[in-house]
């Protein structure tokens, strides 16, 4: 795979997370042992919207297809850009879909693929937001015994994003 054609992996952090956080230093060093590039992005004291204007920015300077991957607000982040830039494929743990009173702002994803991890212990983001947004997008759903951080399930978060890419064909 040459490396224009070689997918960048962009990871957006939750709202109280960190650009390199305990998830996205797990997820990047699967995503370079495929020799996979890695972005992250600093969100840190900004809003939702804001968030989305700068993945925006972000994404446009890039010059390959993008892996977006998200974690609660940095999946509604994600999958908001995803239509905008050239998106192969979007990796989402607990993504932060039709939170009451903001249920008009869940974003219409790329068609690409997509895979959303999410805790049945969730106590931040339900489960049920999770299997709606699958179901109605056609996502791959994994539902795992954890909560809204997925920390305590950190390899099986990162084997399930291993099979992802292999998925993409990223391997």
């Amino acid at each position: 795979m040459s490396d224009e054609s070689r997918p960048l992996v962009v990871f957006s952090h939750g709202l109280d997370g960190e650009p390199w956080g305990t998830k996205i230093v797990a997820l990047a060093k699967v995503a370079k042992t495929h020799g996979l590039p890695v972005e992250s992005v600093d969100y840190r004291g900004m809003e939702a919207p804001v968030r989305v204007e700068k993945l925006l920015s972000v994404a446009k300077e890039l010059a390959q297809p993008l892996i977006l991957v998200g974690s609660s607000l940095g999946g509604h982040v994600a999958a908001s850009v995803s239509q905008l830039v050239p998106t192969r494929g979007m990796f989402l743990m607990a993504p932060a879909f039709f939170m009451p009173g903001f249920e008009q702002y869940t974003p219409v994803p790329a068609a690409c693929a997509i895979d959303i991890v999410h805790g049945w212990n969730d106590d931040v983001v339900p489960a049920q937001n999770s299997i709606r947004f699958a179901q109605q997008y056609r996502a791959t759903l994994h539902l795992i015994d954890s909560d809204h951080r997925l920390t305590a399930n950190l390899d099986e978060v990162c084997s399930l994003f291993d099979l992802f890419l292999r998925r993409l064909g990223c391997v």
